[in-house]
């Protein structure tokens, strides 16, 4: 009896220091979050000042005369100069231009159509967000699946043969790219109508069959080289875990290949592909005009070079913003991601 009680209160006591453990775990997690966080803001918040002084101390034109276009008498100027707040100290416009971007998310109007940037972007938003995320969707599989089956037959000529078409579509710009297939598979242009909806982009509230068969051609040409770059990263980082001590001692257990490659390997060699897919993401938002522009996708990226060659700031600083938001947003998912498909990795 006196045995069965001491067991209970080592049991219980077991149980509370794990629960102890957990919650410590949780905490530390949750400060490293917070800290992440506020250094993303912190980060943003350089990111908008250096493009506020590059567009403030470039020799690039006149805002307000820009704004003007044809009337430029000096009282009209002059007007334009207070509604924006042109005529103010640097600091002070630079104060008011943080105090609408964080309390209200203004990113400013347009010089030349006078639109908020806001509402120009997230019109645009819905055709880049199609591209990107479908083309990452892409890349991630066909990256992976082709990575994880040249690193299980290093050597062989299909692992030769992959990695060598790899290199080829690495090399290959998107632009350069993007015009074969069109000039190939288009269905007003090419040799092969396999893809009628390629060049003519459709939206996925209008028509989501059209939507989809518009983006084919975008998602693979945008999925070619990075899904090659994935390749390589997966076949790397996978042979080099599976000369772990831990892989061979799943293998004595008698687990199968098949689960030992996927459940104990690859969640272990993926953290390398974790970290560049938060960054690629992140990048083609903000360049994605070379697609768009080829295959005629009215997204961010076309909007972003239409504002660089009018000299139209406020668009171009909204987009790099935006990007930059997305970058640091990524990255801080793809940090906190390592702790739970790794499990060695710990933050402190």
């Amino acid at each position: 009896m006196q045995l069965r009680i001491k067991l209970g209160r080592e049991a219980r006591g077991a149980l509370a220091k794990d629960r102890t453990s957990g919650d410590a775990v949780s905490q530390t997690m949750t400060r490293y979050i917070i800290r992440r966080l506020l250094w993303g803001v912190l980060l943003l918040i350089v990111v908008a000042a250096l493009l506020f002084l590059m567009f403030r101390y470039l020799p690039t034109a006149d805002p307000a005369k820009l704004r003007a276009g044809r009337l430029q008498s000096p009282q009209i100027i002059a007007e334009i100069r207070h509604t924006y707040g042109l005529d103010k100290s640097l600091p002070a416009q630079f104060w008011l231009y943080m105090k609408n971007l964080f309390l209200h998310f203004n990113l400013g109007y347009s010089y030349y159509s006078n639109a908020p940037v806001k509402e120009l972007l997230f019109n645009r938003l819905p055709a880049t967000l199609s591209l990107v995320f479908g083309g990452a969707i892409v890349w991630v599989i066909t990256g992976l699946s082709v990575g994880i089956i040249s690193a299980r037959r290093a050597g062989s000529r299909l692992d030769r043969a992959s990695m060598s078409s790899a290199l080829v579509l690495v090399s290959a710009p998107e632009y350069w790219l993007g015009l074969i297939v069109l000039y190939l598979f288009a269905a007003d242009i090419g040799r092969v109508h396999i893809f009628p909806g390629a060049g003519s982009y459709v939206g996925l509230t209008y028509d989501p069959v059209k939507w989809f068969e518009s983006l084919i051609l975008p998602w693979l040409v945008v999925a070619a080289g990075s899904a090659a770059i994935y390749a390589r990263l997966i076949r790397g980082s996978l042979i080099e875990t599976m000369g772990e001590d831990y892989i061979r001692t799943a293998r004595a257990k008698g687990l199968p290949e098949r689960t030992v490659v996927l459940r104990h390997g690859v969640r272990a060699a993926i953290n390398p592909v974790v970290t560049v897919l938060g960054v690629d993401i992140g990048v083609l938002l903000g360049s994605s005009v070379l697609v768009e522009t080829v295959f005629n996708i009215p997204g961010i990226g076309r909007l972003n070079y239409i504002a660089i060659t009018h000299a139209d700031f406020p668009i171009v600083q909204g987009t790099v913003l935006f990007a930059a938001l997305v970058i640091i947003v990524a990255n801080i998912i793809v940090d906190i991601a390592y702790a739970y498909l790794d499990p060695r990795v710990r933050y402190s």
